[in-house]
């Protein structure tokens, strides 16, 4: 029995209109997989496979790894080895990248995210409480660097009881020289013993074993983490960063650390100027990338996942970096 011409144009507008959402662009012609640089940490790989899924589901791209450390991934990026590198840490990047910029070999498209090294943090239930968890405030004065001194007694160091516990950064880490530098600009030596772990897990553990039990625990740890994205941390205020302090005694906060995207030349060259424009727009902050390293820690899941994570429940943060044809595409890749 022969459907009614109606029905059959239903049907055929229904596939179009399926056609139009699932349709893929060919990726600007580039006949090749698009190379990220994979940098050997969580937050780099998380990164990159956000921005492969978007590549791939928005723009009909195939995307690749390439693993390594930064000094080599930045020379593949200036010799056109390397498409993208998506976390390009300006403070501390090699002179070759940055006379690469100048010569135009590779280009910066600005601010992936601003991370952060926080020297005096405190647990939030410590500061406001947590009803859910039966915690009350035990100091609710706590705000700043000055308000220390009399709430030392609360993170009292086993094993000198007349003082506080203050954990520093890891033995051998540049932050730990910073944070002996502040500890006396603070005039805290007194007051606190300045305790070195030796391992970043330790210092970890350190908080999480706190954090599980409700006490107080005071010390520094820096972001995107995963321990900053599962544990919900207050920074104790301090004087605003200035370059005139750092060259000093320290005694102010950390320079937030920018972190940018990069491409190369021969990549900006074949790209689509939306596919630039996407790259250039891909920006997100300290603590949702912490949020996304602390669900793959605890789902023992991969970056892939974290990508997937990240895509069905932030829908309004990323798709403010493409058009709406490719948002529709993407969104349609995630059913």
């Amino acid at each position: 029995m022969k459907k009614p011409i109606w029905q059959l144009c239903i049907v055929l507008s229904l596939f179009i209109a399926l056609g139009s959402v699932y349709a893929q662009t060919d990726c600007n012609g580039i006949d090749r997989p698009i190379v990220f640089a994979g940098l050997d940490w969580d937050s780099a790989q998380a990164n990159n496979a956000i921005a492969g899924h978007i590549l791939e589901a928005g723009f009909g791209c195939t995307t690749e790894d390439i693993p390594g450390s930064t000094v080599p991934l930045v020379q593949g990026l200036v010799r056109g080895d390397i498409d993208i590198n998506m976390e390009i840490w300006f403070n501390t990047a090699p002179d070759t990248w940055h006379e690469a910029v100048e010569t135009g070999e590779v280009l910066d498209l600005g601010l992936n995210m601003a991370a952060q090294e926080l020297s005096f943090l405190v647990p939030r239930y410590l500061v406001e409480g947590d009803a859910e968890r039966g915690i009350e405030a035990l100091a609710p004065g706590l705000r700043s660097i000055e308000d220390l001194p009399e709430h030392a007694a609360l993170f009292k160091d086993p094993e000198e009881p007349d003082k506080g516990r203050y954990y520093n950064c890891i033995i051998g880490w540049q932050c730990e020289l910073v944070n002996n530098n502040k500890f006396k600009a603070y005039d805290l030596e007194g007051v606190f013993t300045n305790f070195r772990p030796g391992t970043a897990a330790a210092l970890a553990s350190s908080l999480a074993a706190a954090y599980e039990k409700g006490e107080p625990w005071l010390g520094y740890y820096w972001g995107p983490t995963w321990v900053l994205g599962e544990y919900d941390m207050i920074a104790l205020e301090e004087p605003a960063y200035s370059d005139e302090c750092w060259a000093g005694d320290q005694g102010c906060a950390f320079p937030t650390s920018i972190v940018n995207v990069s491409v190369s030349r021969e990549f900006a060259d074949n790209a689509s100027q939306e596919m630039l424009d996407f790259l250039e727009a891909f920006e997100l902050d300290s603590v949702m990338v912490s949020r996304l390293l602390a669900f793959m820690r605890t789902n023992d899941a991969e970056a892939s996942d974290a990508a997937l994570e990240f895509l069905k429940n932030e829908s309004d943060v990323w798709t403010s970096w493409v058009s709406e044809e490719v948002a529709e595409r993407v969104l349609a890749s995630l059913n």
